[in-house]
């Protein structure tokens, strides 16, 4: 389970970086007035990996049949649906990135990650 244990790391660094990104109390992600062909920012990379590592994370559990991979898999689907609708936006300003890290669904997904790596699979 090596591979879990890389993209459960991949969402703590996030996280944290997430939360630095919230308290520097940013406008928006864009650095100029030509932000459309500019090179998306460091927190959109962040949030797409987040969103990456876990869809890797359901596919890895998906291979198992016990039933808290389900609830793991539904908690991994709702923070897809949030990450999808803030990286839609044109501007990640910190107030959005704060209540992103304040939801209930992206803490529930680090809580079901710090449990399952305390348990053998």
């Amino acid at each position: 389970m090596t591979k879990l244990a890389g993209y459960v790391e991949v969402v703590e660094s996030a996280y944290e970086t997430m939360l630095a990104y919230a308290a520097q109390g940013r406008e928006s992600d864009l650095t100029d007035e030509l932000a459309s062909v500019s090179p998306p920012s460091e927190i959109r990379l962040i949030l797409t990996g987040l969103q990456e590592a876990l869809q890797e994370i359901e596919l890895l559990l998906s291979a198992y049949a016990f039933k808290f991979a389900r609830v793991v898999a539904e908690d991994i689907q709702k923070v897809d649906a949030a990450l999808e609708l803030v990286l839609a936006q044109p501007e990640l300003g910190s107030e959005l990135i704060d209540n992103l890290n304040a939801s209930i669904h992206l803490r529930a997904v680090l809580t079901d990650l710090f449990l399952l790596d305390e348990v053998e699979l």
